[in-house]
């Protein structure tokens, strides 16, 4: 039973760290560009949207390039959030692979 204690305790300590990390997260924030940075969107750590901003070049008649840029941008911007995530859960659980499928809890 010492076992089962030791592993109750080692689970409660890294519920305790996930929340932790979870508020770091979302304190944090990525900008993706596209287009020589003519487009940037901001991240929150939580791939919430915060900040878009556009260059004045770029708000012509072509709608379609300005939102194939902002696409561009948001998804550079996630690439980015997901890397610092991946990196913060690799520090967490001492780099060990979390199994396929299972991601952070938000």
């Amino acid at each position: 039973m010492k076992n089962l204690g030791a592993m109750m305790k080692q689970a409660q300590q890294m519920q305790s760290k996930m929340a932790e990390m979870q508020e770091q997260l979302a304190a944090v924030e990525m900008t993706g560009s596209a287009g020589g940075g003519m487009v940037q969107v901001t991240l929150n750590g939580k791939s919430e949207a915060r900040a878009v901003k556009i260059d004045r070049s770029v708000m012509g008649d072509d709608n379609e390039m300005l939102e194939d840029l902002i696409v561009a941008a948001f998804n550079e911007a996630k690439a980015k959030v997901d890397a610092h995530a991946k990196n913060k859960m690799s520090e967490l659980t001492g780099g060990i692979e979390l199994p396929a499928g299972m991601q952070l809890p938000f």
